[in-house]
């Protein structure tokens, strides 16, 4: 074990250029490459990245009323369970009707606030 720490001692005090000679002789004398370990390296950290995950939940969005507004507000009463007044100041007021949805139930939101006459998105 000594002679491990006497020539990591000897590894400090040589120059970069003695490196460089030191891992090319180690390279040709025992047939490995000092670059695999690195792209080993960089590919697990790749790997260990999280991968970008598929949006599951949207917000149903109310962009604009359109021509008619009365079937657009009956239309966010069915979607939110609102009483008349409420539903009618969301209309009003545009924006977010519901929040934190299934993409197939926004889906279905969105296709009903359309066919009222209104445009709206998920977000």
């Amino acid at each position: 074990m000594a002679d491990i720490a006497k020539f990591i001692e000897e590894i400090k005090g040589m120059t970069v250029l003695e490196l460089n000679s030191l891992v090319k002789a180690i390279e040709e004398e025992f047939g490995v490459s000092a670059a695999a370990p690195v792209a080993v390296a960089g590919a697990a950290a790749a790997a260990a990245a999280p991968a970008e995950e598929e949006k599951t939940e949207f917000n149903v969005v109310l962009k604009e009323v359109g021509g008619n507004k009365i079937a657009v507000i009956k239309a966010v009463r069915e979607i939110t369970g609102a009483g008349l007044v409420d539903a009618k100041n969301m209309v009003e007021k545009l924006g977010t009707i519901k929040e934190a949805v299934a993409k197939d139930e926004a889906e279905k939101m969105v296709a009903k606030l359309k066919e009222a006459g209104a445009t709206a998105t998920m977000e």
